[in-house]
């Protein structure tokens, strides 16, 4: 049985200022990420269980991008919740502190 999946609107603000980054870098390529983003979002719904990097948080990695996507899984109510699409190079408590 999938997923539901919600994204927090802070997780929300981060995907809009990369969008927006790689569309000023090319435009087109912040709707490439988006793409990927979806795919990669499709593939928590039916698969969540990816690595667990930290207190219970699951991370992707963002093909062909250096971010990673962080976030939760209830199995109890069958839902995984995405709290952060967060640059490789950053330390990832960063986004806990916002």
């Amino acid at each position: 049985m999938p997923f539901d999946i919600s994204i927090e609107p802070l997780a929300l603000q981060d995907i809009q200022k990369e969008i927006d980054y790689y569309d000023e870098q090319q435009i087109g390529l912040g709707h490439t990420f988006e793409e990927i983003l979806d795919n990669h979002f499709t593939s928590i719904e039916t698969n969540p269980f990816f690595q667990i990097r930290y207190d219970n948080v699951h991370c992707l990695p963002v093909n062909k991008y250096p971010y990673m996507i962080h976030f939760t899984i209830n199995e109890t109510d069958n839902k995984v919740t995405v709290r952060a699409v967060f640059h490789t190079s950053l330390d990832p408590d960063k986004w806990t502190d916002r």
